[in-house]
This record gives C-alpha cells, sequence and structure tokens, in this order.
C-alpha cells in the first residue's frame, strides 16, 4: 500500500474541502461593500453564520497533515511562505472578530464591516499569492529552501492572487443566488455574471501562463499523447462555465450557479493536480522523498479514517439543518 500517494490525496482533499467551503464566505466578505444597505449585509452575514466557523477545520487538517505526514515539504514551504502565510491568519483571526462583534454593536457596525472586508481581501490575497509561488517552483538546495525574503512576490503569483479573489467573490455571490430572495438576490446573480466572467478570464491567462514555467507543465498539456488524457479538463471547464452563465440567466435557478461554480475550483485543482504530480513541491521534492516514515504515516491514517468522516459527517449535518432561504429579521444571531 503506498501510505505517502494515500496521504497526498487526502491532504490535497482537505486543502480543496477547505477552498470550497471557505472560499464562498471570503467571497461574501470581498463583495460586503457592494451588498447595500445595513438590511442585505446582516441577512448575507447571517447566510454564513452557522457554517463559517466549522469551514475553517479543514484548513486546520491541510496545514496540520502536511506538517506531520509531509515534513520535509512543511520545512521547505514554510520558510518560502512565511509572509503570505501570516498575513492569511491574521486576516481570518480579524474577519473572525469581526463577524461576531458587528452584531454586538450599532455605533461601531461600520468599523467591524470595514474589518470584514479586508480580513476576507487579506485572506483570499494571501492564499493566492501562496499558490502561485507554489506553481512556480521554490527553489530547494540540500533539502532545505534556498531562496530569498520576496520570492514569493512576482508577477505569476499577483496574478494568481488576483484570480483567487475574484474566484471567491463568485462562489460568494452564487452563494447569496442560493440563499436570499429579492433585490438581494438579483443583485448577487449581476455579481455573479461578473465574477464569473472575470474567473474564466484568469483561469484562462493563468494556465497560458504556466507552461512557460516549467517545461514539464508545458509537456503534461500539450505534448502528444499526453495531451489526450487531459483535455476533458479543459473541456469540462468549458461545459461549467456554460451552465453556470445559462442557470444565472434563468431567475428560477437557486442552486445549480452555487455548484457551477464549485465545479469550476475543482477541475482547477484537478489541473493543478495534474501539473504537480509526483513532486509535493516543484520542481524538484516528491510525495515520497517529502513522507514521514512509513510507522508514522500508517499510524495517522488510522486517526484520520475515523476523523475525517465524522468532520465530513457533521458539516453535511450543519448545512442540512440550516438549507433554504435567509429572510431579513431572521438569522443565527437574533
Amino acid at each position: 500500500m503506498d501510505l505517502a500517494l494515500i496521504w497526498a490525496f487526502l491532504i490535497a482533499f482537505a486543502v480543496l474541502a477547505y477552498v470550497i467551503l471557505d472560499g464562498f464566505d471570503l467571497g461574501l466578505g470581498i463583495l460586503f461593500p457592494f451588498l447595500g444597505s445595513g438590511e442585505d449585509r446582516d441577512v448575507a452575514m447571517n447566510s454564513v453564520a452557522p457554517v463559517w466557523d466549522g469551514n475553517e477545520t479543514w484548513l486546520v487538517l491541510g496545514g496540520g497533515g502536511l506538517f506531520a505526514v509531509f515534513p520535509l515539504a512543511y520545512s521547505i514551504a514554510m520558510p518560502a511562505l512565511y509572509a503570505p502565510i501570516i498575513a492569511m491568519l491574521l486576516g481570518l483571526i480579524f474577519r473572525g472578530v469581526a463577524f461576531e462583534f458587528r452584531f454586538r454593536t450599532e455605533r461601531g457596525r461600520f468599523l467591524w464591516d470595514i474589518s470584514f472586508f479586508i480580513g476576507s481581501l487579506v485572506a483570499a490575497l494571501s492564499q493566492g499569492l501562496a499558490l502561485g509561488t507554489l506553481v512556480q517552483g521554490i527553489k530547494v538546495e540540500g533539502r532545505a529552501y534556498a531562496g530569498g525574503w520576496w520570492d514569493w512576490l512576482t508577477p505569476f503569483s499577483l496574478l494568481t492572487a488576483v484570480a483567487l479573489v475574484v474566484g471567491y467573490a463568485l462562489l460568494g455571490s452564487t452563494w447569496l443566488v442560493m440563499k436570499t430572495e429579492g433585490e438581494l438576490n438579483r443583485r448577487a446573480a449581476r455579481y455573479a455574471t461578473y465574477t464569473g466572467i472575470g474567473t474564466l478570464t484568469l483561469i484562462g491567462a493563468v494556465s497560458l501562463w504556466m507552461p512557460f514555467l516549467d517545461p514539464q507543465f508545458y509537456l503534461r498539456w500539450f505534448a502528444f499523447p499526453q495531451l489526450l488524457y487531459v483535455a476533458p479538463v479543459p473541456i469540462a471547464v468549458a461545459l461549467v462555465a456554460f451552465v453556470l452563465f445559462r442557470q444565472l440567466k434563468r431567475h428560477d435557478s437557486t442552486y445549480r450557479p452555487f455548484f457551477a461554480s464549485l465545479g469550476l475550483f475543482v477541475l482547477c485543482f484537478i489541473g493543478l493536480g495534474i501539473n504537480f504530480y509526483p513532486n509535493i513541491i516543484p520542481p524538484s521534492v516528491t510525495i515520497h522523498e517529502a513522507a514521514a516514515p512509513d510507522d508514522s504515516l500508517s499510524f495517522l491514517l488510522v486517526g484520520a479514517v475515523v476523523l475525517i468522516p465524522m468532520v465530513l459527517a457533521y458539516t453535511a449535518y450543519a448545512y442540512w439543518v440550516f438549507r433554504g432561504k435567509v429572510r431579513p429579521g431572521e438569522g443565527y444571531h437574533h
């Protein structure tokens, strides 16, 4: 049994779950200044209030799992990404505090609204910078990070940061399409159309830039016969995009745009996996080189087999209990 590969899939799953689940509530924060009246903002906030903190469980599993299971990858990636990771954590703390405090004050609510927006934006930008840095490759010499302090700040990482912010805004706006009614719903559908066009444009830009970062990426996507194996991914992206815009035009469609935008994220994640494999840190550190000893992997796997289904079950239960539309004056905080 290839334990390192199983763990690579588990950590990839945890990261994907985090990106999808925390993505829409970060997106909500990014859209916050554009949501108009205080009541609309309260409705938007109440739509994620029961689930937002549970969404961040997956970040702990992804980061903690990486530390335990791929210690070498963790020890190389962290020094390369200190600045964006710390900025992300501060952003998440800030918006968490804003979330709780904005319902406790009338006079100072606008300050917490601003905090919620800035915290969400900083967290999303930081995640995009970290992703861009990983994709462009991290310099390694003798099992240690060999780059500089500012390697995470490049034109490519800035592009991925903007792409992730716009993508999260798409998730946030389609979530509001699913969870709200009336004027807020129509406004969310309009924002979803704009951010959907932006997301697809930026996916295209990042995808076209990637092959020039590493000859290996170029061979994966454009050399024959590999081309035949990977072609379904861009074709599926085009189909999902078609479904997204078609459903946004239909005013009776509620949950389909949200699931279509989730589909775009899943497909992009699969595309990244195709680029990365068999490395965990491009261009040189493989999954097997970075893995902890097999005894550790099997011991930790026992815990994961128990815990991951439990986390999935309570997450699914929370979403099921709080399903349906959120109306003004109703909500978890009142």
